[in-house]
């Protein structure tokens, strides 16, 4: 139901998370993320979350899950990426870019060819958590990684509707991505109104979601 009401609100992609290294109730199965992906309208781009570490273990559910996007949040190193690349030649990979600092800036280098975008998110240096955190991080940071490499660059991490932007505005990404900040206050699901809102201020701004 959250994946159709985001679809509804107007999101040019849909992200469901399987594989996890921390407890969080936003995981599903892989066959509950393959049946969600499914239910999507072709033109939304239905996307592979994960925190798997293992390169085979990626592999296994993207074999499952049929995303036209995964979206790696460990760290996988890039020649894994580009054998999984070699592997699902129709697949595009995201990587995960945690901005955590200045000696952030050049994590790029190693990826820029063999993935075909990042995403530029917050990590909890207290906890070790990585996506979903919450927290936001330099804008100043995520723009001067923007403007180094060629790759699309998706923000990420701590976007809400007040603030989303703001972010785009300083950051000027190719789109953004949210998850705790359209989150119902009670549930583990998504508040419809938030969302909404969400995506009609980044798109009034010209962004992808």
């Amino acid at each position: 139901e959250d994946a159709h009401f985001a679809v509804a609100c107007g999101a040019d992609a849909v992200g469901v998370l399987a594989g996890q290294r921390h407890p969080s109730p936003d995981f599903v199965s892989s066959d509950e993320a393959q049946g969600i992906l499914a239910a999507l309208p072709p033109f939304v781009v239905g996307t592979l979350v994960t925190h798997e570490g293992d390169p085979a273990r990626v592999a296994d559910l993207i074999s499952v899950v049929r995303p036209s996007v995964v979206q790696i949040h460990s760290e996988v190193p890039p020649s894994d990426c580009a054998a999984l690349k070699r592997q699902f030649e129709r697949i595009r990979i995201i990587k995960s870019y945690h901005v955590t600092g200045p000696e952030a800036l050049d994590y790029g280098d190693a990826y820029v060819d063999v993935v075909d975008a990042f995403h530029l998110d917050s990590k909890n240096l207290a906890t070790g958590q990585v996506g979903g955190t919450g927290l936001l991080h330099d804008w100043n940071l995520s723009a001067t990684i923007v403007q180094r490499y060629r790759l699309p660059v998706v923000l990420a991490g701590g976007l809400t509707p007040a603030n989303v932007e703001a972010a785009i505005a300083r950051v000027r990404p190719f789109g953004v991505d949210v998850n705790s900040g359209v989150k119902a206050a009670t549930n583990r699901r998504k508040d419809v109104s938030k969302m909404r809102e969400f995506i009609r201020r980044a798109k009034s701004v010209g962004v992808i979601l």
